[in-house]
């Protein structure tokens, strides 16, 4: 039995993932504007954002909590780490570190306002704990592609293609359970440590720990995924669009304008975190000056604009909103972040994509398979972007693939299927 249209209690256990930030957080307020009450865990460099949802902010205590955006305050430098590198400091300072923290401020919040559900940042693995042990439903947000190993899904950080044949499945299957050792070797002890002191048995495997979620909500669109036989608790609920109320408050949201003239306009977005940009993107602003058009650049929060030198017809500053904007673009230069990827196609905009780490690679590569941009590598030389600009703005099928691609997103945007299973829940106790 279910109780859609009652008032109900969420708890959100959030960490500051730059661009997850806004997705996650449009959840929150869709709630809220439903007349749900809504309580965030969240960071203080997250403290504007949640509460300009009308959402409860609470701020973690014991958890993993960065003042501001800083990059002096990340918890460890992922850019330039090889793989093991990087899942180590993962371990280390977002998962399995900060786990036991987790768990004790989602237990406290618990006990503040028993929620009807509990939701996690995929990397806030102690609030999973927490929920778990507390007897409450707890769902998992993925405000990107799948993640995770399962039939059909290319291993991700690699931008790798579907596999095809037995080769490519053999391909898949190794990458695959390197990994999930790999992962369980700095996380899967901790986890179960806190696991332990929770009363709850271990894990076979760490990510058994997202498996035990009533749902995993991936916010973004079949349309643009790779089909997959996916675990039975993955729901497609799609994508979140909202601009970061940071990008909205900034001065550039009043006034943002590109240089005069009649040019297309080319929007430049990189990461909104710090990932070591300041060189690709003067590539990219030295690119620009090579053609007929006008660039407007965002730097983000993780780089002061005044760092890059650009030509008359390439305007930097630090934000505009990117769906007002789009609205005028004919291109989009990016490093194939989830966010800004889908509202670019949602707007129907080829890509040029210049990818830094994460999940970018393996965004670009459902972009350039739908034939609606083309990657580059984030070191490519100027008058390489320039080339790669002038194809994709004189060659219409780049333009027709990102419409196409779009449309299928737009239709998935629909907030009806997100609220719809947040609601589907058992009546109260």
């Amino acid at each position: 039995m279910t109780a859609r249209g009652a008032t109900r209690s969420y708890l959100f256990a959030l960490t500051d993932g730059g661009g997850t930030v806004p997705p996650e957080l449009g959840v929150a307020r869709r709630l809220v504007e439903r007349g749900h009450r809504v309580t965030v865990l969240g960071e203080d460099s997250m403290a504007a954002e949640i509460l300009r949802t009308a959402a409860t902010f609470v701020p973690w205590v014991e958890g993993l909590n960065r003042p501001d955006r800083d990059p002096a305050n990340n918890p460890f430098k992922d850019w330039g780490l090889g793989p093991i590198a990087q899942v180590r400091g993962v371990a280390d300072h977002l998962i399995a570190g900060p786990a036991a923290g987790y768990a004790r401020d989602v237990l406290d919040a618990i006990a503040g306002e028993r929620p009807d559900l509990v939701l996690t940042s995929v990397f806030a693995f102690g609030a999973m704990a927490a929920a778990e042990s507390a007897g409450l439903l707890f769902d998992v947000l993925l405000p990107n592609i799948y993640p995770f190993p399962a039939d059909g899904v290319p291993p991700m950080g690699m931008g790798l293609r579907p596999a095809t044949g037995r080769l490519g499945r053999t391909r898949d299957r190794l990458i695959f359970a390197a990994g999930v050792r790999t992962f369980d070797r700095y996380v899967l002890p901790r986890i179960n440590a806190v696991r332990a002191d929770l009363g709850l048995k271990g894990l076979e495997h760490a990510l058994d720990q997202v498996g035990r979620a009533r749902h995993q909500l991936l916010l973004t669109s079949p349309a643009f995924d790779f089909p997959a036989n996916l675990p039975s608790n993955v729901r497609y609920v799609g994508p979140v669009l909202d601009d970061p109320s940071w990008a909205e408050l900034a001065p550039a949201h009043a006034s943002w304008a590109a240089p005069p003239g009649d040019d297309p306009l080319v929007l430049v977005a990189l990461s909104s975190t710090f990932q070591d940009q300041g060189g690709t993107l003067q590539r990219i602003v030295d690119g620009l000056a090579y053609e007929p058009v006008r660039g407007l650049v965002t730097t983000g929060l993780g780089l002061d604009p005044a760092v890059l030198r650009a030509p008359e017809n390439v305007t930097v500053v630090r934000a505009a909103p990117h769906t007002a904007v789009l609205a005028h673009a004919a291109l989009v230069i990016t490093h194939g972040g989830h966010g800004t990827v889908i509202k670019s196609l949602t707007a129907g905009l080829p890509l040029v994509l210049l990818p830094h780490g994460r999940d970018q690679a393996d965004n670009a590569v459902r972009v350039t398979e739908r034939g609606a941009g083309i990657r580059l590598r984030r070191t490519a030389p100027p008058k390489k972007i320039a080339r790669a600009v002038r194809r994709v703005m004189e060659d219409s099928s780049y333009t027709r693939a990102a419409a196409v691609l779009g449309e299928g997103i737009r239709r998935d945007a629909e907030p009806g299927a997100l609220v719809e299973t947040l609601e589907d829940l058992p009546c109260s106790r």
